[in-house]
């Protein structure tokens, strides 16, 4: 089973940055393609991003486009998720997720990415984001 831990998380203020990272284990992440999810206080979990195994393929949801960028270090088995120009309506717990695509016929197997949650079967435990002044 994939392991997945998130760090990065913190209290910052309006406007500023922070990078998540989501570090796997147990396996190599180049087979696995990496969403990025949030859940806000009494709001339901949302998927904010997305990066396909080979790097290749990104999406992002509405909220985030143009202010946070997904990139990923095989090498490093690690996945980033840069957030710049926070908002207080970005507080939330951020987690990270994988799902295998190498099973897929190329090229999907390298471009595959989603924003449902049900698509991903290993979770990290979040990481809290917390923006204010």
């Amino acid at each position: 089973q994939l392991q997945l831990v998130e760090s990065g998380g913190d209290l910052v203020q309006p406007g500023g940055s922070l990078r998540l990272s989501c570090a796997a284990s147990g396996f190599t992440l180049d087979y696995y393609a990496i969403g990025w999810f949030r859940q806000a206080p009494g709001k339901e979990r949302e998927g904010v991003s997305c990066i396909s195994s080979n790097g290749g393929s990104t999406n992002y949801a509405d909220f985030v486009k143009g202010r946070f960028t997904v990139s990923r270090d095989n090498a490093k088995n690690t996945v980033y998720l840069q957030m710049n120009s926070l908002k207080p309506e970005d507080t939330a717990v951020y987690y990270c997720a994988g799902t295998y695509t190498n099973s897929l016929p190329p090229p999907y197997s390298g471009t595959w990415c989603s924003s449902r949650q049900v698509d991903f079967g290993s979770w990290g435990q979040g990481t809290q984001v917390t923006v204010s002044s």
